[in-house]
């Protein structure tokens, strides 16, 4: 690892489809001008920034993986995952890297089924609701947890 500081947004199924899928829920902003925002704001906050996204479980769970001893931090929205994917939330414990969960709608306010997540407790913040701009806002709290040396919370739910 560098002496700047790494932080990894990763996506899952259909972030890809920003600007395209449920204007009205997501929004008009395009994955590319999402990547392209994040990778001004990370240059503007002097930090390394990788953006990964992927459709299928296998593939986020191996670059979760990967990223140990590599990134100080990781912001991620794991899409349908969010709700669904013990194995991501086993991926995000195992590696142990500080996290900021995001979703760019409000999932406490949609179906019942969407209020759930398996990464939330152990998430060091959620951000929901406001976008895309939640990604920026995402982006600049790792910062600023990476800048502290704080290492979030990651850990198994009833233990301090």
């Amino acid at each position: 690892m560098t002496g700047m500081r790494n932080i990894v947004v990763i996506n899952g199924p259909n972030i890809n489809m920003l600007g395209v899928r449920e204007k009205k829920l997501y929004g008009r902003v395009d994955y590319g001008s999402l990547c392209k925002a994040l990778e001004a704001e990370a240059k503007r906050l002097k930090v390394g920034l990788e953006i990964f996204q992927s459709n299928g479980e296998g593939p986020l769970v191996d670059k979760i993986q990967s990223l140990l001893g590599k990134a100080d931090a990781v912001v991620i929205n794991p899409g349908a995952y969010t709700h669904t994917s013990i194995a991501i939330r086993d991926a995000l414990s195992a590696v142990k890297i500080p996290f900021i969960e995001v979703h760019v709608s409000n999932i406490f306010a949609r179906e019942k089924f969407r209020s759930h997540s398996y990464l939330s407790d152990l998430a060091a913040g959620v951000v929901a609701g406001f976008g895309t701009d939640g990604y920026l806002i995402a982006l600049r709290a790792a910062a600023e947890m990476t800048a502290r040396g704080a290492r979030g919370r990651v850990r198994r739910k009833g233990r301090g």
